[in-house]
């Protein structure tokens, strides 16, 4: 396994490192990979054995006898550490965390107590429901619109590219909300059982995934169901995303490392013209910049992380960094590692080939790498 002195960085203390040895040692010896099952029935047992083994109290604070706050650094090595061994199973943790997240951080105590304890001991999956066919980075121009009637909130509308859609016990739900203003937004749970919610055809992706389209028809909720100030729903996002943006950098650091590693088994071993791949000074200098490359993605993660932690309101430009660096940097390592690879690198069932598919979209969900360059030089100008 590769170099593990980032464990001293001074980001992280000794819970950070007490609490990976642990996550480690629980993936080596009891979670059953399933990522060659359906992704569906893959994602309810991750969650499951997640939520038994304890862990996603991490993600979802206040639930289940865990912490009452995000731990942000926490939440990053879970998943740096689940990513190395599966791509979905850190992203079960993940999804536990962004569909609880803004309940836990916006959500009245009400809201708290119904959702969180559930999701935190994994026994019901939560779904994080912004993105539209004609919205996707342009949050602003999503269509789904809700309104008052009464004591209930009516949702009209489609999201589409829904994690979880089908799966998911609860939705949190942005909308438009006229009643405020042409600018303003409502951040809203909507329980999967709900008449006037729909699920469409599963979306199949190069990296099996629960993915789908969420329909709603005058779709009525309780108006207490509503997260945050009514209009403020922009806010509910973004804080959420401010939060967890910087763990998708996490858990590509953990998909490069797990690419280096392989590519460091496979030079010692693969014989060529005689000698070992790792004798050639051009192998031996693609290790260099891979191994570079991961460790400064990981300072910059780790760096948003310990910022907010430490009490930072927002973290704009440090999670947009963190995500930018981090998954581009190990889009470039895992290709690196197929190519030292050669035929292997492309066979199916090789970790580095499921490693070359399920990196690709880190580079695209919640922020493409295009918006974070424009979120950095927006905050840079803004300064």
């Amino acid at each position: 396994m590769t170099d593990r002195t980032y464990l001293n960085w001074p980001f992280l203390d000794e819970a950070h490192r007490e609490l990976h040895r642990a996550v480690e040692a629980w993936r080596d010896r009891d979670l059953r990979l399933q990522d060659d099952a359906d992704p569906y029935a893959a994602c309810r047992s991750y969650v499951s054995q997640l939520g038994e083994a304890g862990w996603l109290k991490y993600a979802v604070p206040g639930g289940n006898g865990g912490p009452d706050t995000l731990d942000v650094r926490s939440i990053c090595l879970i998943r740096e550490t689940l990513g190395y061994a599966s791509g979905l199973a850190e992203f079960a943790f993940a999804m536990q965390g962004l569909g609880s997240g803004p309940i836990a951080l916006f959500g009245s105590d009400a809201l708290k107590k119904q959702y969180l304890p559930e999701a935190a001991a994994g026994r019901s999956i939560a779904a994080f429901a912004i993105s539209e066919a004609g919205a996707g980075s342009d949050l602003s121009a999503m269509q789904t619109v809700a309104r008052r009637d009464g004591a209930s909130i009516v949702i009209n509308g489609e999201k589409t590219w829904i994690s979880n859609a089908g799966l998911a016990g609860h939705y949190v739900v942005f909308c438009r909300w006229p009643d405020g203003g042409e600018k303003s937004f409502l951040a809203v749970v909507v329980d999967a059982d709900n008449p006037g919610l729909s699920v469409g055809a599963a979306i199949e992706v190069m990296a099996p995934h629960p993915l789908g389209t969420i329909m709603f028809r005058d779709c009525r909720v309780a108006a207490d169901h509503v997260i945050g100030e009514p209009g403020k729903g922009m806010r509910v996002a973004l804080g959420t995303l401010d939060v967890f943006r910087t763990t998708v950098g996490a858990a590509a650091v953990g998909f490069a490392r797990r690419a280096l590693d392989e590519a460091l088994r496979h030079v010692r071993s693969r014989i060529a013209f005689g000698k070992p791949l790792s004798e050639f000074q051009m192998t031996q200098a693609r290790l260099a910049d891979m191994a570079t490359a991961i460790d400064a993605a990981a300072l910059l993660v780790y760096r948003a992380a310990w910022v907010r932690d430490r009490g930072a309101d927002r973290i704009t430009r440090e999670a947009a960094m963190a995500k930018l660096v981090a998954t581009e940097s190990a889009q470039r390592v895992i290709d690196d590692a197929v190519q030292l690879l050669g035929g292997r690198g492309v066979v199916r069932g090789e970790p580095v080939e499921r490693l070359y598919r399920e990196i690709r979209a880190l580079r695209i969900y919640e922020g493409t790498s295009e918006i974070q360059k424009l979120v950095i030089a927006g905050q840079l100008l803004r300064d």
